[in-house]
């Protein structure tokens, strides 16, 4: 009989768990889409303040913006956590030509990429060797390459379902083209954009010189999907034509710049913290509505949720909007070295840096234990059309917080559009769904609300 009560009393609390857990998510997602906040932020955030590249007034000026946001939100505590960034400018707008023959030329459309140096005051003109891979380029040797301009054409794979992973698979010509193609005396290099459509649209993107001393280093920039078709069949009809390209980049001394943080503080473990966040810097183009002003909004909406649901957090949670991870990290970096300094029990962390795409789940970098709690809640997520919830990574900027005790997590929206703008022209406000993005603002708040009630393992 005493072991019959065990039992129901067990289930009669798991009943009651399950039924104030869906009451809570039901109450977050409709505070979201009835309510929201994060459109009207991230309009103004796009259209008022625009692209906001790291070391910029425009990143600052979103800095001053999104903490007076957070300052009126009535959180417990909001502050600027300062943080030294590259400063990195493009200058004039780029210009290039295909030349196929003394005065016959089509031009095409080019982007700096991000770090790169400039041509020449005149520009640069030289022939052409298109490549598939750095380890093609290596297979050419020195005689083949010197004086050319390095053409990188790798597509990414259509034929994955996950982009993210397909544009994994080209990056590298990306980030190290340059650098790689200058120890063979290439004078340029140009790289087919990360783009799965076919489009005007260049996007640039980080790169890296790594060791080459600066006087050696070579101009590199992103050309529009059409563009790469472009030269590269004109190439096979016509081996010696000639790429000119100029632009005008520069790279300048590191400037101050801030991480902006607000938290709700716990009721009961206060010492215990759960960080949501995006990164607040974007690259030049476009004004960086998804990349990543969707994140931004969606983090500081979990925080407002809660507030507006009436919901009193158990533990600690902190919104962090970091600086610099397009071009250095340098923010999630400083918000790591300083979180184990002062030795901060981070438990959870969970970034949106996908885009305002419709929610489809979480990546989640955990142990089994960990794991398996977070997909035993996946029915609480269910009527909301959430099914992804599979091993993977967290995020650039809350991956240096990863230690054996935390937990990290990634927002999957659906990806399949996301390159259309990541990094370009493209990346605009009017490219946002208002109900795509609070839906994403609700999954978020819904897991962090999960994490919150039953903690980790």
């Amino acid at each position: 009989m005493k072991q019959l009560l065990v039992i129901l009393v067990l289930l009669s609390t798991q009943i009651y768990a399950q039924d104030r857990d869906e009451k809570q998510i039901k109450a977050l997602y409709h505070q979201a889409l009835t309510e929201g906040s994060a459109y009207g932020w991230l309009q103004h955030l796009s259209t008022k303040i625009g692209g906001r590249l790291s070391g910029s007034i425009q990143a600052q000026q979103a800095v001053d913006y999104t903490k007076s946001l957070l300052d009126n939100m009535g959180l417990d505590k909001v502050w600027l956590q300062p943080v030294k960034v590259p400063k990195w400018v493009r200058g004039t707008p780029e210009f290039a030509y295909i030349e196929s023959a003394p005065g016959i030329t089509n031009n095409v459309a080019i982007r700096a990429l991000g770090g790169s140096v400039a041509t020449p005051f005149g520009g640069l003109k030289a022939e052409v060797i298109e490549v598939q891979s750095i380890e093609a380029l290596k297979g050419l040797g020195r005689e083949r390459i010197e004086g050319k301009i390095v053409f990188f054409n790798r597509a990414m794979d259509p034929g994955l379902i996950d982009t993210f992973q397909a544009y994994s698979g080209c990056a590298d010509q990306r980030y190290s083209g340059a650098a790689e193609a200058g120890k063979y005396g290439a004078v340029g290099v140009i790289v087919r954009s990360l783009n799965l459509r076919l489009d005007d649209f260049p996007h640039t993107g980080a790169m890296s010189y790594g060791n080459t001393p600066v006087a050696e280093r070579i101009p590199a920039a992103a050309i529009s999907t059409n563009g790469a078709e472009l030269l590269s069949t004109t190439l096979k009809l016509n081996p010696s034509i000639k790429l000119y390209f100029k632009q005008n980049c520069k790279n300048l001394p590191d400037v101050d710049s801030y991480n902006v943080i607000g938290e709700i503080k716990g009721s009961t473990h206060p010492e215990e913290i759960i960080v949501v966040g995006g990164h607040l810097d974007s690259w030049d183009l476009g004004d960086g509505s998804h990349d990543d002003g969707a994140g931004c909004v969606q983090s500081m909406e979990v925080l407002r949720l809660f507030k507006a649901t009436g919901y009193r957090p158990k533990r600690t949670i902190r919104v962090v909007l970091f600086m610099n991870e397009e071009n250095g990290l340098r923010g999630g970096t400083a918000y790591a070295k300083e979180a184990f300094a002062k030795k901060e029990r981070h438990i959870f962390a969970l970034e949106s840096d996908s885009g305002g795409f419709t929610p489809r789940g979480f990546t989640i970098d955990a142990n089994q234990k960990n794991y398996e709690q977070i997909v035993s809640w996946k029915n609480l997520f269910e009527p909301y059309l959430i099914h992804l919830f599979q091993k993977g990574y967290g995020g650039a900027d809350i991956g240096p917080l990863k230690d054996d005790r935390i937990v990290l997590a990634g927002l999957r929206p659906d990806t399949q559009r996301y390159f259309d703008h990541h990094h370009s022209d493209n990346d605009t406000f009017e490219h946002v769904n208002q109900r795509e993005l609070h839906l994403g603002a609700a999954t978020m708040a819904s897991l962090v609300y999960l994490i919150d009630t039953y903690g980790i393992k």
